[in-house]
């Protein structure tokens, strides 16, 4: 004979339900005990005393003895004196006349001629290209053909360099060398004009215009029968000599 067992007696049927009741019962106790907070006594009873001590302070009312301002000085009274003066000199009105006309005025009728017309020639300053001018510029001490000018002219201009060249000291000392390009005008009356230079320090840029500046002034060059700026522009070489 088999024994049957009670479906009410067994104690693990509801050992799980009993497991999560009392885990959620131990998280809320320690969720409980780590938020609470705690004061110590001794701390708490001396902040209120010292409030008690600060309220309790009374205030001396202070009077503050305020001088009264001085009166005012007193000023004496000004008589004003009015003279009357007479006009002697009569002004003369001037008077300012319209310049607008209106409908009523008469326009005259004038004819100008042809003859009463003067023409003013303004003389512009032409510039013409070195390499296409009908007549270079003559350097003092040149003659031929245009042909035999500019070859002239270019032997005169380098002779020119030579015995002009300087280096600059401080640009020696620094060991600054390069090519410089000089641009210069040679105006309709012979003199060199708006010269400039672009080169790779300043130091060089200015002795060669100082030596372009020391060009003499030339016989201007000539296009269509009539004086002309030439522009012209040269490489200048400064390179240090090495040992």
């Amino acid at each position: 004979m088999e024994l049957k067992k009670n479906p009410k007696a067994n104690v693990g049927r509801n050992s799980s339900l009993y497991f999560a009741v009392g885990l959620n019962v131990m998280l809320l106790l320690t969720y409980l005990g780590l938020e609470h907070k705690t004061y110590e006594t001794e701390a708490t009873k001396i902040d209120i005393l010292m409030i008690d001590d600060l309220m309790d302070e009374d205030i001396p009312i202070t009077t503050i003895d305020v001088m009264p301002p001085p009166p005012p000085p007193q000023q004496q009274a000004v008589s004003e004196v009015i003279t009357i003066v007479e006009d002697v000199e009569d002004v003369e009105e001037s008077v300012i006349q319209s310049t607008e006309i209106g409908q009523d005025d008469i326009i005259d009728d004038r004819e100008v001629g042809v003859e009463d017309v003067e023409v003013v020639e303004v003389e512009e300053d032409v510039e013409v290209p070195f390499a296409v001018i009908e007549r270079v510029p003559q350097f003092p001490g040149c003659t031929g053909n245009n042909k035999e000018l500019r070859a002239c002219f270019e032997r005169k201009i380098q002779e020119h360099l030579q015995e002009n060249f300087r280096y600059p000291d401080a640009a020696a000392d620094l060991s600054i060398q390069g090519k410089v390009f000089v641009f210069f005008l040679i105006d309709k009356n012979g003199k060199v004009s708006k010269v400039k230079s672009r080169g790779p320090d300043k130091l060089l840029e200015t002795e060669a215009e100082r030596i372009i500046n020391l060009l003499p002034k030339m016989e201007p060059g000539r296009q269509r029968d009539r004086n002309v700026g030439v522009p012209y522009s040269i490489p200048i070489n400064f390179k240090l000599q090495t040992q």
